[in-house]
C-alpha cells in the first residue's frame, strides 16, 4: 500500500525535478506570451517574458534601442537576459523571436529546460500581428520589406535554427490556447 501512494509521487517530483525551465520560442505573435501565460497559471510557475524583462533592465522600448543602437547592441543586450533567466529554475520562459539566432542563447535553453517552438502560418502571424497593439514598440521591422514578405523571408531564415534549437514543435494555427498547453503538458508530462 505504502509503495502504491510513494510511487506515484516520486514519478511526479522526478519529472518536476528534470524539466528546470519550460522555454517557447517562435517567430513574433506565435503566441509565446499568451501560451506562457496559462501555462504558468497551472503549473503554478512564475512565467518570464525575454523582451519584458530587457525593457524592463534598459527602462525603454526594444523599438527604441534598435532605432538608437541598432540590432547588435540589442541582440547583445538579449543575450544577458537569456543567460540570466536561464538560472532560474522552474519557470515558463517566452523567449523574444530572434533569441534563438545565437547559439549560446540555445546551448542555455537546451541544457536548462524544455524548448517549445510554437509556429504558425504566415497568413496567421500577419493577422495576428496587425492585431496586436504592441507591434509598433516592441516588434520593429526586422527589414524593409512589406510585412508579408518579412515574415516570410524571416521565417524561410529561421526555421531550420527553429527547428535545431527545440525539443519538440507545435503548430498554433487552429489550435486554442488550453489545447496548446494540453499538448506541451502531455510531452514534457508535468
Amino acid at each position: 500500500m505504502c509503495r502504491e501512494i510513494i510511487s506515484p509521487l516520486l514519478e511526479r517530483f522526478s519529472r518536476i525535478i528534470q524539466v528546470m525551465n519550460i522555454y517557447l520560442i517562435g517567430y513574433r505573435c506565435t503566441g509565446k506570451t499568451t501560451v506562457g501565460t496559462l501555462l504558468s497559471q497551472r503549473l503554478s510557475w512564475p512565467l518570464l517574458d525575454s523582451d519584458v524583462e530587457l525593457v524592463k533592465e534598459q527602462q525603454r522600448p526594444i523599438s527604441e534601442i534598435v532605432e538608437k543602437e541598432g540590432w547588435g547592441v540589442f541582440r547583445s543586450m538579449e543575450k544577458a537576459i537569456i543567460k540570466k533567466l536561464s538560472r532560474l529554475n522552474h519557470h515558463v520562459i517566452a523567449t523574444g523571436g530572434g533569441a534563438v539566432l545565437d547559439p549560446e542563447n540555445v546551448g542555455y535553453l537546451r541544457t536548462t529546460g524544455k524548448v517549445v517552438w510554437l509556429r504558425a502560418l504566415p497568413e496567421t502571424i500577419a493577422l495576428r500581428m496587425a492585431g496586436d497593439k504592441k507591434t509598433g514598440d516592441n516588434r520593429p521591422a526586422l527589414t524593409d520589406k512589406g510585412i508579408f514578405d518579412e515574415i516570410e523571408e524571416t521565417l524561410n531564415f529561421r526555421n531550420p535554427i527553429y527547428e535545431g534549437a527545440m525539443d519538440f514543435p507545435i503548430d498554433t494555427d487552429g489550435m486554442t490556447i488550453e489545447e496548446i498547453c494540453d499538448l506541451i503538458q502531455k510531452k514534457i508530462k508535468v
